[in-house]
């Protein structure tokens, strides 16, 4: 039974006379008639309840869809939990190595001395050296020293491999190598910044 056709039904076109004949009609009939008014009834109900059941169950799915994936991303996190473990436990390592690399308030002095003693070492002419104090940042401060120094350009090779060397990290930026004068011959000037860093504590101050 096609329960959408009963929308179409003119209840004005049915005569009051055909309902009356229903009552007079034989006892098989008016069962028939009975019966298929409780089916319809029932019909009613039942596929309106299922379209509500339906409505649940989609949503239900949906949930279901959700709550799996949910698990999939925690269960994936779960079964990998050692090897984030380590690996933190790896990069606080390698993080603590890096900060021992810095050199504190004490030791700036004697990284100076260090770098000079390197520029000399390299059999260059120091010209300018000046320190130009703490540049504070995020986590740490920059240190940045300035340079002036006359020499060969093998010279030059030899005194940034002797900086990158030391203990302590040093970075060169700015490097700028050029003829100091006309008849300087082989002899060449290289400025540059050197940069060493300071880690700082979230109590210290600069």
């Amino acid at each position: 039974m096609d329960l959408s056709k009963l929308n179409e039904i003119d209840l004005s076109q049915i005569d009051i006379e055909d309902i009356k004949k229903i009552g007079s009609a034989p006892t098989p009939v008016k069962i028939l008639i009975i019966v298929l008014i409780c089916l319809t009834v029932a019909g009613l109900g039942i596929w309106q309840d299922t379209t509500a059941q339906l409505e649940r169950l989609e949503l239900a799915e949906k949930k279901e869809i959700e709550l799996r994936n949910t698990f999939d991303v925690k269960q994936s996190k779960a079964a990998n939990l050692d090897a984030y473990v380590q690996q933190l436990d790896e990069m606080k390592r390698s993080f603590g190595a890096l900060l021992r690399q810095l050199p504190n308030k004490t030791e700036i002095e004697s990284l100076l001395t260090d770098i000079s003693q390197t520029g000399i070492a390299s059999g260059l002419e120091i010209e300018f050296f000046k320190p130009e104090g703490l540049s504070p940042k995020e986590f740490y401060a920059e240190f940045p020293i300035k340079l002036r120094v006359t020499g060969r350009y093998h010279q030059f090779g030899r005194f940034v491999s002797g900086v990158a060397a030391l203990p302590r990290i040093v970075t060169m930026r700015n490097i700028i190598i050029k003829h100091p004068s006309k008849d300087s011959g082989v002899r060449l000037q290289m400025e540059v910044t050197a940069v060493t860093y300071q880690y700082l504590d979230e109590n210290e101050d600069v």
